[in-house]
């Protein structure tokens, strides 16, 4: 749950800082995609406002390396979520200093409203068990939250992404500045990513799909380990008058929020 909330927290800051830059400023990135290279030129100045979002954006995907690794609950798809991790804050860092920053803006936005959805879903479906009691309002706004996010992710990050994001970058980068460098790096950073979009896209077709079959009755994140097998791995056994670690203690494995995980690398 801490790890959900202060997600959520950042997230929402973040996009919301988002829509103020392209829906109530003069940057034409999202209803124009093109316009993202329009003058562009080697060295140019970075605007105020967007090197705010930069400085934000950089700080927290730096500090989430080390987090994914060693502080969040670890993940069935966790390996990728630290690839994710290190991909984007390249993308951030390199576009950031080869003057990339306005394609940067649009990327961040397009990604950052499905994280805001997951978060929020997460927490109520945390929040509907509760001092061992069910709340069903915290049931049906996960269940509403999980929907509104499986769409949205469809249409952000894989319509409206490659359909903006990549369709600037891999063609009008090209119309509006001939030559232009690191041309195939950034888009190869970019093509990645949607890679990774369609991985996590997966897992939501799979959750969908458990949920039609009935093998699943309620909302739960299908990426995150069983927590009971986790909690008995936890517990400390007596054997012959000795205290015996459990053996994924023995084994070097990390404690994710009182659970043992699993951490292969």
């Amino acid at each position: 749950m801490p790890e959900s909330a202060w997600k959520l927290l950042f997230y929402t800051l973040s996009w919301s800082y988002g829509i103020y830059l392209l829906f109530f400023t003069d940057y034409t990135f999202f209803y124009d995609p093109p316009s993202v290279f329009y003058d562009w030129k080697k060295g140019m100045d970075v605007p105020t406002d967007i090197a705010i979002a930069y400085l934000l954006q950089c700080s927290f995907y730096g500090h989430s390396i080390y987090a994914t690794a060693y502080m969040d609950t670890w993940r069935k798809d966790s390996v990728v979520m630290l690839l994710h991790h290190v991909v984007t804050l390249t993308l951030i860092a390199f576009s950031y200093a080869f003057r990339y920053h306005n394609v940067g803006i649009l990327v961040l936005f397009l990604h950052d409203v499905n994280d805001v959805q997951l978060e929020f879903t997460k927490l109520n479906v945390y929040f509907k068990h509760r001092g061992g009691v069910y709340h069903r309002l915290n049931d049906v706004i996960s269940n509403i939250g999980c929907l509104t996010f499986s769409v949205s992710w469809f249409w952000f990050r894989l319509y409206w992404f490659p359909l903006k994001v990549l369709y600037a970058t891999c063609h009008s980068s090209l119309q509006s500045v001939p030559n232009i460098p690191f041309y195939f790096f950034f888009n190869a950073l970019l093509f990645i990513l949607t890679l990774m979009n369609i991985y996590w896209f997966l897992y939501i077709i799979l959750f969908v799909a458990k949920v039609l079959m009935g093998q699943m009755q309620e909302v739960n994140d299908v990426r995150e380990y069983d927590v009971e097998d986790s909690k008995k791995t936890t517990v400390v056994k007596k054997k012959e008058g000795q205290l015996q670690l459990p053996n994924a203690l023995k084994e070097g494995m990390h404690l994710k929020n009182g659970l043992v995980k699993d951490k292969r690398l």
